[in-house]
């Protein structure tokens, strides 16, 4: 395998994703370097039998939940300015800022894995069939998953009389 053209085709991604989970850059950066580096030691580890992209955003993960456990520190959710799938789209709207808290807020505190399907799905803009290769599970295991989440936001939008 190229490993430069692995890291040209997927380098972005993987940042987006990292991104999308610590709110930091510099954290996202060095996380992505790190995610590249171990890719490249264990690339002959890679039997191709799932799809590289989801291969490399499980590395970028369990890197960044190691920097997390080595430093005591917790993730702080999902930026909802980033969301940008249509499928989602009463997140798009949010133009009041104590509303776009209030749903920052509640992603925040949804239960695993609500929180990281949903960020793979919006923020990684994996397919249902890549998130669930990283989670050892099936396409429709995903795709539920995500639903449910997606339901809880719009749940607890319509309780708060938001929507």
């Amino acid at each position: 395998m190229d490993f430069a053209k692995i890291y040209e085709d997927y380098n972005k991604d993987i940042y987006r994703f990292v991104l999308s989970l610590c709110k930091n850059h510099n954290l996202a950066v060095d996380i992505c370097h790190e995610t590249f580096a171990k890719a490249m030691d264990k690339i002959d580890t890679f039997d191709g039998s799932q799809d590289i992209r989801a291969w490399l955003f499980t590395i970028a993960r369990n890197t960044l939940y190691d920097f997390y456990r080595k430093h005591n520190k917790t993730n702080t959710g999902f930026d909802l300015n980033l969301v940008e799938d249509k499928k989602i789209s009463f997140v798009e709207n949010i133009a009041d800022k104590d509303l776009a808290l209030k749903v920052h807020t509640f992603l925040h505190s949804m239960n695993e894995p609500y929180k990281e399907v949903f960020n793979l799905r919006v923020f990684g803009e994996l397919d249902f069939k890549s998130i669930g290769q990283i989670f050892g599970k099936t396409d429709n295991w995903a795709r539920v998953t995500f639903y449910r989440a997606k339901n809880m936001i719009i749940d607890y939008l319509e309780e708060e009389n938001e929507i």
